[in-house]
């Protein structure tokens, strides 16, 4: 074997080891999909036909993420996991069979959601042990839109400290540092880098990242993953911890092109 052989053959060990290793139950296929590279069409259509309900969904994912995230190849993309997310599935689930319909364009879509986004449920900390538990007041804007487009937000995901990093890596004080699940000796990008992590890892079905010099676009290309920065203006960064003002944005970050401009109309409704 050459030396560039085995250098390849290094640089995939990693990959191979997140998606060769012993799963836990029903983390591939739940409710009659498979799970992996899941889009939020085909998820949909399965919970209309009533294969898959939206606390099925959701429990997959978790379950792939105690498997991976904080161990086995200990990815450590995520700051804190929402405690009330089956009990919004479950809304979301009641909802459907009452009505026959979906509560919106992201019903039943878990989000990994970049933790210097206000929850008004779960601490936002911006990566910082000086915010540890703090919890604001309202929900940002994109989360609020989410939301009521029948989002489930899952997961807090790690960052650059304060969405700021000179360096193409996320490390912070909570909880340390993320490492890409393509190869666990390369960076994800920053300061979206949990998020990009996240996502492509299959922990959630899509994520919400901020940019304000390339922390959308860098970690979605570290990460096969597409990424939407706005125009200014386009999308609201309220409720966004701010780095610069002129420059602060927050978008989608998905698997598939469809799947990034389904959230990013959400994202947008209010200049329609």
């Amino acid at each position: 074997m050459t030396t560039a052989m085995m250098t390849t053959l290094g640089r995939l060990l990693p990959l191979a080891a997140i998606l060769l290793a012993p799963l836990p139950a029903n983390a591939q296929h739940v409710g009659g999909v498979e799970l992996m590279e899941l889009t939020i069409a085909q998820a949909q259509k399965a919970m209309l036909a009533r294969t898959l309900t939206a606390r099925q969904l959701v429990q997959a994912y978790l379950a792939r993420i105690e498997a991976y995230d904080k161990q086995g190849p200990t990815l450590n993309s995520l700051i804190l996991l929402n405690p009330r997310a089956l009990d919004r599935a479950d809304e979301l689930d009641a909802y459907l069979a009452r009505t026959g319909r979906l509560m919106g364009p992201l019903h039943g879509v878990p989000f990994i959601v970049k933790d210097n986004y206000d929850t008004h449920d779960m601490p936002t900390t911006g990566g910082s042990a000086s915010l540890e538990g703090s919890i604001p007041a309202d929900d940002a804007y994109q989360v609020r839109k989410i939301r009521e487009a029948g989002a489930i937000v899952l997961a807090k995901s790690n960052l650059a400290e304060f969405a700021f990093t000179a360096m193409e890596t996320v490390g912070s004080m909570l909880p340390g540092w993320t490492f890409n699940p393509y190869a666990l000796n390369r960076v994800t990008a920053g300061s979206s880098g949990g998020t990009a992590a996240s996502v492509t890892s299959n922990f959630g079905l899509a994520g919400l990242g901020t940019d304000t010099g390339n922390s959308i676009r860098g970690p979605s290309g570290h990460n096969a993953l597409v990424g939407i920065r706005s125009t200014q203006g386009l999308t609201s960064r309220d409720g966004i911890i701010p780095l610069f003002a002129n420059r602060d944005i927050g978008g989608p970050m998905t698997r598939t092109v469809e799947d990034a401009v389904r959230v990013f109309d959400v994202l947008a409704e209010r200049l329609k």
